[in-house]
């Protein structure tokens, strides 16, 4: 199309929408005006030069085009007039953003009017039919833009393309899940190529500027960004879950970083505690982003690796990303839960997390210090195991290559011979704010199950010794069952002895577990003490999900400052156990009403298993067998969320 024949179109279609143009347009500008404003080396500015002598019927068009140089906003294009409703239009009195007129890459008989606003960038089809259609973009769904010259030298014009990820229906199945969609132009307003790609790269940096301030965010939540461009180091395990890990990167991650022009490093590790020894001594001022590619176990390493750095306190404020591609998936699947989004799984739960990566918000995570019977320390971010899911965890090891199916298949296994273990349990409970304040979040509780659900039966304990009853009060629980109850010291004060750890060359490391006293000395006045010693499982999470389809802490965040701990004792039916566990796919196990299961929020606890044999997990690793006590450090990491 040459410059008279743009410029005829553009008229006749004011002529052919004169309201449009009255209601909208204010006076014309002067062409010395627009020139002076535009440049005369942009493409406008050469389109307005080479059609002087028809300054009288660009009129209408010069009045539908706002410039970074004019600072004024533009009138709304043909056909947008009517939409008053779009709040994106009227928000601090906007209208426009950008407006400009294009041919579909793959067909130039095919034009767009094309408008950005701050929010949105709308698409319609220009074609003399009433009632045309036009397409809504939300820019809080867009990763990414970029403007590119075509293949053909002999092609004058340029082109640039956004990239969406919105919510769709599912084609196979019912309900919405993120899927791709590319929105391409073609810039052909004058015939100097670089002119053309100049304006497409005006279009392009508009669009990628806008989508970063319209990043989806959690109401009440605060967020941090990542550096841009982001740097971002990526560790891919090989061998996780089905061993797909690293043709899944490709197939679907890949090209999602390229068209949010994400710069990463892609590391393959090689064997087990490779990324704990990588990320120990890496230089990470090169680096924005760490992004694990795996299941958890490979996060644990990555965590615990810059928690060994002399620098850890900074180390630990590199943001974090998980990429699912293991078999458990836990974290992934509690993190696509916080940004609020419907459910998904496998490959979809996959590119939810490749978005929010894209978008690049950052919040905190809590970590809980974990110390063993050998004195070592651990840092976890996901959970504290022992018993029957510690088993299934680690028993289902052998049938890794069916992938997340292990896990069903390692539950009947060990529901088939159902072990009880002995040992005795106590904790610092979480002290609830005393009231919400008014239009705060509040936990999402069932409302079939109470604040507190403490089950427990009223064994004597063996945890403190000397304990009299003018020591500790009776503290009963609402429940199905008010015969289980706890005891409990009536202040809830933590202690103030800190024992800063000390590592092997005899450095002092934090942070200090002020709450935890040494494992040889006895549990505090003020922690309570579970009056059982047979447990069918033991269970300390501080993430929403356990797995992919298994929400155990409905109410969890992941810098809530809360330890959720969940315990079943012995005496419970294997029918009882497995209803529990197909509950918790959807999160409704605690309002199941098993007399066996215990709910409890705490700061701190202390395990120490009396069964000669068993398995203690943490974030689905094993660790050795014995005594272990935990403490949360609210906030201590940062995380890729949104």
């Amino acid at each position: 199309m040459s410059v008279h024949q743009y410029a005829k179109a553009n008229t006749n279609l004011l002529d052919n929408n004169p309201d449009a143009a009255v209601s909208c347009a204010p006076p014309a500008p002067s062409l010395p005006f627009l020139l002076q404003s535009l440049g005369r080396d942009c493409g406008l500015g050469k389109l307005l030069l080479s059609v002087r002598g028809s300054h009288s019927r660009l009129r209408g068009v010069c009045t539908a085009i706002r410039t970074p140089a004019c600072g004024t906003l533009s009138p709304s294009p043909p056909g947008m007039e009517k939409d008053e409703a779009d709040p994106s239009r009227q928000r601090n009195g906007a209208v426009g953003v950008l407006y400009g007129e294009f041919t579909d890459p793959l067909d130039d008989r095919v034009r767009y009017s094309v408008s950005l606003t701050e929010s949105v960038l709308s698409v319609q089809r220009i074609c003399s039919s009433p009632g045309r259609s036009k397409v809504l973009f939300n820019l809080t769904d867009c990763v990414g833009c970029r403007a590119y010259r075509g293949p053909d030298s002999a092609d004058v014009g340029a082109y640039f393309a956004a990239y969406f990820y919105p919510f769709k229906r599912r084609w196979m199945s019912a309900g919405v899940a993120r899927q791709r969609v590319e929105q391409g132009f073609r810039v052909a307003l004058v015939q100097d190529p670089l002119a053309n790609l100049q304006e497409a790269e005006r279009w392009a940096r508009a669009i990628r500027d806008a989508s970063v301030l319209q990043a989806p965010r959690r109401e009440g939540a605060v967020y941090a960004e990542v550096r841009r461009p982001c740097r971002v180091m990526i560790l891919v395990n090989p061998h996780s879950g089905r061993g797909q890990a690293l043709q899944l990167f490709t197939g679907h991650v890949q090209g999602m970083l390229t068209e949010a022009a994400v710069p990463y490093t892609l590391v393959i590790t090689e064997h087990q505690n490779h990324a704990r020894e990588l990320v120990r001594k890496a230089d990470l001022s090169q680096c924005d982003a760490l992004v694990i590619m795996s299941g958890d176990g490979l996060l644990f390493e990555v965590i615990n690796g810059l928690m060994e750095r002399e620098d850890w306190q900074e180390a630990i404020q590199t943001p974090l990303g998980i990429l699912p591609g293991g078999s458990g998936n836990a974290l992934a699947a509690s993190v696509h839960h916080y940004s609020q989004s419907p459910p998904a799984w496998n490959e979809e739960l996959l590119l939810s997390c490749g978005f929010m990566l894209c978008k690049g918000l950052v919040g905190s995570m809590d970590l809980v210090s974990i110390h063993l019977a050998s004195r070592q320390r651990l840092f976890s971010f996901l959970s504290l195991a022992w018993g029957f899911v510690a088993d299934v965890d680690i028993e289902s090891e052998k049938y890794r290559h069916v992938g997340a199916i292990r896990f069903l298949m390692g539950t009947l296994v060990r529901l088939a011979s159902l072990r009880v273990y002995q040992g005795r349990l106590a904790y610092l409970p979480f002290k609830e704010a005393p009231t919400l304040p008014k239009g705060s979040i509040k936990s999402n509780q069932p409302p079939s199950t109470p604040q507190h659900q403490s089950l427990c039966s009223s064994l004597p304990c063996q945890l403190i010794p000397n304990t009299s009853p003018n020591q500790n009060s009776r503290h009963n629980h609402n429940s199905t069952n008010s015969n289980h109850n706890t005891l409990t010291n009536s202040s809830n004060n933590a202690i103030t002895t800190k024992r800063p750890e000390t590592q092997s060359d005899g450095k002092t490391r934090a942070p200090e577990d002020s709450l935890l006293p040494g494992l040889d000395q006895p549990i505090p006045d003020s922690w309570t003490v579970v009056k059982e010693e047979d447990f069918v499982l033991v269970l300390a999470i501080y993430q929403s999900h356990l797995a992919e389809d298994l929400w155990t802490a409905p109410g969890a965040m992941a810098d809530d400052g809360v330890i959720h701990l969940f315990y079943v004792t012995a005496g419970i039916s294997r029918p009882a156990l497995l209803r529990l566990f197909l509950a918790m796919e959807k999160g409704g196990h605690l309002a199941c009403g098993c007399p066996h299961l215990v709910y409890e929020k705490v700061k701190a606890l202390r395990l120490e298993p009396v069964s000669p044999q068993g398995m203690i997990t943490v974030d689905g690793e094993m660790v050795e067998y014995g005594p272990v006590q935990a403490q949360i450090h609210p906030g201590l990491a940062k995380f890729i969320c949104g």
